[in-house]
């Protein structure tokens, strides 16, 4: 499975000089968020395939008007072929009671409202966010820095990919487009990136 992922700024290469042929054979586009709805209301527009997002730090005009012909997967689990995708937006609290941002303990207990969805659903396969995993790709201050209990999930979960965004590339040194923790592929979605997600035809691990 061929899969899309966006974040934090818009492609020129695939925006202003769009062609069918770009994304062509994507099975899935993915957002992890601080990009303009429109932006993500074009590619939903444009290809076949079945758009998910969650919301970045700078997505908060997304409540007035959400993107078009896209599916928010925040505190959810969205199952696409099997497998299973679970959404955490937002960053790390930097301006006290700011939209989409979340102090450590605050996004805890998002993740303890999920237990039945992650028991009904055995677990997931990809884990999606805006913010990175605390010293995993993220940075040292504070709006860049990344949460721990996100570590925890892919410790307790062992899921097959975690993508974010939010740590641009130009940003400067440290940048990683991909890495690993675990048994965890962690992709930095910046722009764009596409992937090829290993189905095999077997079913996601239980």
């Amino acid at each position: 499975m061929k899969i899309l992922v966006l974040a934090d700024e818009e492609s020129k290469s695939l925006y202003e000089y769009f062609s069918p042929e770009k994304i062509k054979g994507v099975d899935l586009i993915i957002s992890c968020g601080d990009l303009k709805a429109s932006y993500l209301t074009f590619f939903a527009t444009f290809s076949h395939a079945p758009l998910l997002y969650v919301k970045g730090n700078h997505d908060g005009h997304y409540e007035e008007r959400p993107p078009e012909g896209c599916v928010c997967i925040e505190d959810d689990i969205f199952v696409f072929r099997g497998v299973r995708i679970l959404g955490l937006g937002g960053s790390m609290e930097y301006i006290p009671g700011a939209d989409n941002q979340y102090t450590e303990r605050r996004m805890e207990r998002r993740i303890k409202k999920l237990w039945w969805k992650l028991k009904k659903n055995k677990g997931f396969d990809i884990l999606v966010s805006h913010a990175p995993a605390y010293q995993i790709n993220d940075m040292q201050d504070l709006p860049h820095q990344g949460f721990e209990c996100f570590k925890d999930l892919m410790d307790k979960y062992l899921p097959k990919y975690f993508i974010h965004g939010h740590v641009h590339a130009n940003y400067g040194g440290g940048f990683k487009r991909e890495d690993t923790y675990g048994k965890t592929r962690v992709v930095n979605a910046y722009e764009y990136y596409i992937f090829d997600y290993p189905e095999n035809g077997e079913q996601a691990a239980q």
